[in-house]
Formats: C-alpha cells, sequence, structure tokens
C-alpha cells in the first residue's frame, strides 16, 4: 500500500505521465460517450467512427482537408496557449482571426505589381500585426486599467466580426457578388497549394514553423523564464524586477498576431477573398485545444490535428452512417468536458496529500 510519504515521493514522477494520460483519456471517454450518441441515433458507432477517420486521416483528399482545418486551428491554439503561460485567458481568438483575415486582405487588393516572394511575406505581416492589434487593446486595459482580459476579448470579438461585415458589404464588396464578398486578392499574394488538386496550402508548414519557434521562445529564452515567472506569480515577478505590465501587453499582443495569421491563411491558402464569414468558430476550438494540451506545444499540435480530423470527416459520417453532425460538436465538448473532470480531481488529490504531509 502507497502511503501519503512515498506518493510524495513518486508525484513528480507521475506528473508528466499523469499530464500525458489525460488528454488521451478524456479524447477515448468522449470516443465513449459519443458512441452511445450514435446508437441512440440509429447508427453503428465502428462504422461512423471509421467513416470519419478514414476519411480524415488516410485518404488523400481527406488528409489534404484535414490539413487545411488544422492551419487555423493551430495558429489560433497557439495564441490562446502563450496567453495561458502568462496567465491570461485570450477568449479574443475568433475576432483575432477576422482582423488577420482583413489585413491580409487589403494588402493582396490593393498592393500590386510586386513579386510572391514579397508580397506573400507582406501580407502575412499585415494579418499578424492586424491580430495583434486586437491583442494589444485587451492586454493594455488589464495591465495598465485591470480590466478582465477575458470579457474585452470576448466583447472584442463581436467587434470585428461585425466590422468585416460591414466592409464586405459596402466598401470592399466584390462588384455584382451575390453575396458579401470582396473580390480575389492578387495571384502573388495566395499561399501556393502543398497537396496538388486539394485544399492543402503552404499555411500548414507555416503553423509548424510557428509552433517550433513558440517552443524555443517559451522554453529555451529568458523572455520565456520571464512569461513563466508573471504567469506563475505576478506579485514575484515584479520583485525580481519583471516588468508584469509589459510582459502583459507584450503576451497578449503576441496571442493577437498568431490568430491573426490564421485569418490570414483562409484569405491567402483557401478562400482567397474575404467573406463575410472568415472563421467557422476557429477561436472558439482553440480555447478547448489550448487547455486540453495542459500547456505544451506539442499537445497543440496533436490535438489541433484532432479537432480537424472531426471536422474534416464529419459529413462523411453523416453521408456513410445517417449520423448528424452535431454529433461531433458533442465529442468536442465531451472531450474538454472530461479534461475539466480529470483536471479538478488531479487538483484534488495534491491538495489533499499536501494537507496530509
Amino acid at each position: 500500500m502507497i502511503t501519503n510519504k512515498r506518493f510524495q515521493l513518486l508525484l513528480p514522477i507521475l506528473s508528466p505521465l499523469i499530464a500525458l494520460a489525460q488528454p488521451a483519456v478524456g479524447i477515448a471517454s468522449a470516443l465513449i460517450v459519443g458512441a452511445m450518441l450514435i446508437l441512440l441515433a440509429g447508427a453503428n458507432p465502428i462504422t461512423a467512427y471509421t467513416a470519419l477517420f478514414q476519411e480524415s486521416l488516410t485518404t488523400y483528399f481527406g488528409f489534404g482537408n484535414t490539413l487545411t482545418k488544422m492551419t487555423p486551428l493551430l495558429f489560433t491554439s497557439l495564441g490562446v496557449l502563450v496567453a495561458l503561460r502568462a496567465g491570461q485567458f485570450n477568449i479574443g481568438g475568433e475576432g483575432q482571426i477576422y482582423l488577420g483575415a482583413l489585413g491580409s486582405a487589403l494588402i493582396g487588393l490593393y498592393v500590386q505589381g510586386i513579386p510572391a516572394v514579397i508580397h506573400i511575406p507582406l501580407a502575412l505581416v499585415a494579418g499578424f500585426l492586424f491580430g495583434a492589434v486586437w491583442g494589444w487593446i485587451p492586454g493594455y486595459l488589464k495591465a495598465v486599467r485591470g480590466v478582465n482580459e477575458v470579457i474585452t476579448t470576448l466583447l472584442l470579438n463581436y467587434i470585428a466580426v461585425n466590422l468585416v461585415s460591414y466592409l464586405v458589404q459596402n466598401p470592399l464588396k466584390a462588384p455584382g457578388a451575390p453575396s458579401p464578398y470582396s473580390p480575389l486578392i492578387a495571384k502573388e499574394a495566395q499561399l501556393p497549394v502543398i497537396l496538388p488538386q486539394s485544399l492543402a496550402h503552404a499555411g500548414i508548414i507555416l503553423a509548424l514553423m510557428a509552433a517550433a519557434l513558440l517552443w524555443v521562445l517559451l522554453v529555451r529564452s529568458p523572455l520565456g523564464y520571464q512569461i513563466a515567472a508573471v504567469g506563475f506569480n505576478p506579485t514575484a515577478a515584479h520583485y525580481a524586477r519583471i516588468s508584469v505590465k509589459n510582459t502583459i501587453i507584450l503576451i497578449m499582443s503576441l496571442a493577437g498576431g498568431l490568430a491573426g495569421l490564421a485569418g490570414a491563411s483562409e484569405v491567402m491558402g483557401l478562400k482567397y477573398r474575404l467573406f463575410e464569414q472568415v472563421s467557422s468558430g476557429y477561436g472558439f476550438d482553440a480555447v478547448a485545444i489550448a487547455f486540453l494540451s495542459r500547456g505544451s506545444i506539442g499537445g497543440v499540435v496533436l490535438t489541433s490535428l484532432f479537432f480537424a480530423a472531426l471536422r474534416s470527416g464529419a459529413n462523411v459520417m453523416q453521408r456513410s452512417a445517417g449520423v448528424p453532425v452535431t454529433v461531433v460538436y458533442a465529442i468536442q465538448g465531451l472531450t474538454v468536458l472530461f479534461i475539466a473532470i480529470s483536471l479538478a480531481v488531479e487538483r484534488r488529490i495534491k491538495t489533499q496529500s499536501n494537507a496530509e504531509v
């Protein structure tokens, strides 16, 4: 029988294993409950899941579609994660996606006559900067005015969505367009396709590069230590002569910029124009993905792939097994629920063990 003292000695060894197991257990539990929902819908869970994951991960066009959906999820999830490292909750990914899409679209529409080697980076930088500004606003309000960033980031989503909606219905609307969207961006501003005859574009490569660079920043740089210190204990960080205010503003701007790249990739790699509905809820899925990953960059990459596979194979599952697409969204929600339960249990175990020592 393991005593409390032995448990304390084993805890440093068990903690990484628990961190790895929790997302896996949460996903497995959600899939099991999802199977029950599929049964209630009168379908075969094995047939449904086979159709879903086989289409999204093993077929050429299905995997290309999965990579396409993974791109904005990964960019935005990295933005949520980096904010969490500093103890900030960025719920504004959706709005930052819209602003990033707007920035890259403006460059693609109004900057002409330059080669792709300049045009593409310029449009990406514009997308990053527009998103960064939308992240800077709640960062400034939190650091200087003490306004809760959850409220400001959430409310800024609605402003961004309606701003883009107004622009594509009025000054940016393509002549004769039957619905609100802009003209096509310049060909030189379009991201190249990486899987011929599929939707997969170079945005996924950029997203993976961003994940690698962010890992170096957070784990291997002094700034990463500064961010972690502010997130762990702002008061102690202040006494260690770390500017808590500047760190919060910087990290929220970076978070917004990463989400802005998600919007830029949608315009430059997939749609080639600015639509009224730029994002289909990627910003809100990103919050779940960041929490599921437990602060791990690698976890964000894998969980983004999982969520993208669910999105990619949902329609095929509906056609093949007669299962409503809403079951997929239920599985996503259940995954978050089970992870939250596991985190609460873990915290309770640690609290009890510390109290008994």
